[in-house]
């Protein structure tokens, strides 16, 4: 029977080479992006571009932040969008209420 699945599927191999090819390469894409020797070097390449005058500190931040971020894994910090009373136009806790029993 896996002679036959064999043959019957054989049209596909280069498909499944191909597709075996580029998860290898994805792999060892995300393993270089993530090699703490690669992120430090980036790291110093920001403080010498910052420090040449190339970067302003908050552009230097935010690309700090991402390239930390692809360290870890994490989603970039941002902060949330300010709250205000209800009252001066700002967010309004607004839930839809369930029928309760009826009265």
């Amino acid at each position: 029977m896996d002679l036959l699945w064999a043959l019957l599927t054989l049209p596909y191999a280069p498909v499944r080479g191909l597709t075996a090819v580029v998860g290898v390469v994805a792999r060892e894409a995300e393993a270089r992006q993530r090699n703490p020797v690669n992120v430090r070097r980036e790291l110093e390449e920001l403080d010498a571009a910052a420090a040449a005058g190339h970067l302003t500190p908050e552009e230097r931040d935010r690309a700090e932040q991402r390239v930390l971020d692809r360290l870890t894994g994490g989603v970039s910090r941002q902060r949330p969008p300010e709250r205000r009373p209800a009252g001066e136009g700002g967010v309004r806790d607004v839930r839809r209420r369930r029928p309760g029993p009826a009265t």
